[in-house]
């Protein structure tokens, strides 16, 4: 039966069709998006006792917000409290097994055992298909498998949730975040990416990985000057040196001064990165290639003219 004849026969039997869906608008919510500023600005200047608190405040508004939901895990993984996370969030489902919320904080929470080496994709895939099962339009959900697909280079089955996902919630910054990376380093199309990513400094202001991937995609673009503003901005933001922008961000701006060739500022960023520890080893490959002539050696400055002499 089509949907249309669907709707028909239940107005035909004195029912009304199930309304649509509102349309979400989760950053347009002042008392959503005031608690995940302070917790973005705290995760990355690593305060993550403020971090914690000013997340669960946000998930106490938006339940299913992805970011919200990643970064309060994130924050249990830097502290060392993930297992006990995990343990609760377990308790949790226990208590409340028809709950699809549930099943995604567990899901995403085991995404996150994953990243220290965990073999828990299939208990990951497990809650998230079941939280699918009592909510099957949760972006929340759909956002949570795709991420475990494309960690699977599963690339189309990865897309395909991240658009479903983006279906229900357009303003969903992790999939549109993933599904960026996906178009532009495995579809080779940096411009679909950058239509995924070019608002997310408007919705998120403070989360300092959206501008890395700004960079990212507006350097496989040529567009340096644009590319060196955005990873400059994000290495401002994430001062604590936790996330993308913080481990990487030096390297991509130094490639990026390497293409302008502007070989001095490429050292100068190739060393802060070297100091600061963050993606240290290929910062210290590129510095190596540099001082070794590999890029060529900078122009030198024109000469000054003699100033006049006044009589």
């Amino acid at each position: 039966m089509t949907r249309a004849l669907a709707a028909a026969v239940l107005v035909l039997c004195g029912a009304s069709p199930a309304p649509a869906a509102p349309a979400r608008h989760d950053y347009a919510n002042a008392a959503f998006t005031a608690p995940l500023s302070v917790g973005l600005r705290a995760f990355y200047t690593r305060d993550f006792a403020t971090a914690r608190r000013a997340f669960a405040a946000a998930s106490a508004v938006i339940p299913d917000n992805t970011l919200a939901l990643a970064f309060a895990d994130a924050t249990a993984a830097q502290t060392g409290d993930l297992d006990a996370l995990i343990a609760a969030q377990e308790d949790a489902l226990v208590a409340h097994p028809r709950d699809p919320l549930a099943h995604v904080r567990l899901g995403f929470s085991y995404l996150f055992a994953m990243q220290r080496g965990e073999d828990r994709a299939g208990d990951a895939r497990e809650e998230l298909e079941a939280a699918l099962q009592l909510a099957p339009a949760s972006s929340a959900a759909h956002t949570g498998l795709g991420i475990l697909r494309e960690g699977e280079r599963s690339t189309n089955r990865a897309k395909n949730e991240f658009l479903t996902a983006l279906a229900s919630d357009p303003d969903d910054v992790l999939a549109r975040e993933y599904l960026a990376r996906i178009e532009q380093v495995d579809l080779r199309d940096p411009q679909r990416a950058l239509s995924e990513l070019a608002d997310l400094p408007n919705l998120v202001p403070d989360y300092a990985d959206a501008y890395f991937h700004l960079a990212s995609a507006l350097h496989a673009l040529g567009q340096d000057d644009a590319a060196a503003t955005y990873a400059t901005r994000g290495l401002e933001a994430d001062v604590g040196h936790v996330g993308e922008s913080g481990q990487h961000g030096y390297t991509l701006l130094a490639r990026i001064y390497l293409d302008q060739h502007r070989l001095t500022d490429a050292r100068r960023v190739l060393r802060a990165s070297i100091a600061a520890g963050a993606d240290a080893a290929y910062a210290g490959t590129l510095l190596a290639k540099l001082d070794r002539g590999d890029y060529g050696t900078p122009p030198k400055p024109s000469a000054s003219p003699a100033p006049k002499k006044t009589s």
